[in-house]
């Protein structure tokens, strides 16, 4: 059986050259769109500005306020008369009260009886540490030495501290703790005065200072046989025990 196909009519032997031709001719022209320039065409702009003539605004209408004229001054009387001065007015004389050199100042004499004399006390405050004579506290008058009334007056108020501590409720929820530096003064009455602090919260200051204002009346220290008033100072602690 004879083939159909003639050998001679191959038609795909030349495919790879189609195939190159087609190829360079697509990038020819890819290439050439590339390298193609547009420029943008300048438009024109133009600004159109419109006046108008007709404008119309309403004006008020004011109303003019037409003051009646001041009414004209009276006119004097027709018989002037003329009343003849009755009362005496008397002149009242005003003296200079500046002196001059022929002025005498007499010379006030004051009699020593009649001057009194108030003695001043001087608000002395001395520190605790260098006192001659230590407030007593209540307990310690039969102590002789002053470092022995020193010693009791200290554990006295150590022992005031302990037996009228509270720690405040408030702290206590928020778990504030801390120092509190105390400085107050026993006056000459021996009466706790002037009290200073100084803490990490206000309410432990307000609790320390309660404390120390509820100290009892004391014996006040004397310094060169009278009676003056002392400085004294304590830290408080307040801690919260686990």
């Amino acid at each position: 059986m004879k083939p159909k196909k003639n050998p001679n009519a191959e038609i795909g032997r030349n495919s790879s050259l189609y195939f190159m031709i087609g190829l360079t001719s697509v990038l020819l022209v890819t290439w050439q769109s590339l390298e193609v320039k547009v420029y943008e065409s300048e438009s024109e702009i133009s600004e159109v500005v419109q006046l108008t003539d007709d404008l119309k605004e309403d004006v008020p209408i004011t109303e003019m306020l037409r003051t009646p004229p001041p009414p004209p001054p009276p006119s004097a009387p027709d018989v002037i008369e003329i009343v003849e001065d009755v009362v005496d007015v008397e002149e009242t004389v005003i003296e200079s009260t500046e002196s001059s050199q022929e002025t005498f100042i007499e010379d006030a004499i004051v009699n020593i009886n009649d001057v009194e004399v108030e003695e001043v006390e001087d608000d002395v405050v001395v520190p605790f540490a260098i006192i001659e004579y230590v407030p007593v506290f209540p307990g310690c008058e039969d102590l002789k030495t002053q470092q022995e009334r020193k010693e009791c007056f200290n554990e006295k108020v150590q022992e005031h501290i302990k037996k009228n501590f509270t720690y405040p409720p408030t702290a206590l929820e928020m778990h504030i703790t801390g120092r509190v530096h105390l400085q107050f003064v026993i006056d000459s009455k021996g009466r706790v005065t002037d009290i200073q602090k100084r803490g990490p919260d206000r309410l432990l200051e307000a609790e320390a200072v309660r404390i120390i204002a509820s100290l009892p009346q004391v014996k006040p220290g004397e310094q060169r046989g009278k009676p003056v008033s002392v400085k004294y100072s304590i830290p408080i602690n307040f801690v919260m025990k686990e």
